[in-house]
């Protein structure tokens, strides 16, 4: 691969984890960086959130470049083009969720339709453990997905699932004792 004196000196510059890189890596790329992003997310505000966590990723992991796998440009790319990625469905999760909300008709459904034995389900959530309050609350009540509420409670995936199948458990010793 031809790499290119400025290039070299940021690659360089990136290896020693010199703060100067950052500058001459904006200096160089930043537009096309920008320009690939804003294509993605078609949204300024969006755009510029995902050049800076670009930036910032690319000067977490520059220790991790390997000019001998990808020139400097692609690494940088497909680093902007991920992020650009993940700000956009960030975004809409979020943008959905709200809309979730603000188009729910739970409020309006007639009272007859509910089952009667289940009327005091929040009472026997409430009387469970709080770490397996909070999850079932956010599955159940606020119609997260597994991931929505493990990215929201920051809590791994799979602590989501065991709290879930415990809480379950519970909630079964209630109801079917």
């Amino acid at each position: 691969m031809n790499i290119t004196p400025t290039e070299q000196k940021i690659i360089d510059l990136l290896q020693k984890e010199d703060k100067r890189a950052l500058n001459l890596l904006y200096e160089n790329y930043s537009k096309s960086l920008y320009g690939v992003i804003v294509k993605i997310t078609i949204n300024e505000e969006i755009a510029q959130d995902a050049l800076q966590d670009t930036f910032i990723k690319v000067w977490k992991n520059a220790s991790k470049y390997d000019p001998s796998k990808a020139k400097l440009f692609t690494w940088l790319f497909r680093i902007a083009r991920n992020t650009a990625i993940d700000k956009l469905r960030s975004f809409n999760n979020r943008y959905q969720k709200e809309v979730q909300i603000d188009t729910s008709n739970v409020y309006i459904l007639p009272t007859s339709n509910f089952n009667q034995d289940v009327l005091d389900i929040k009472e026997h959530v409430g009387r469970l453990e709080e770490k397996y309050q909070i999850v079932l609350d956010a599955l159940f009540f606020q119609g997260m997905t597994q991931q929505e509420a493990s990215d929201e409670l920051d809590i791994p995936l799979g602590t989501i699932k065991s709290r879930l199948k415990i809480g379950l458990r519970e909630l079964k010793k209630v109801y079917n004792p």
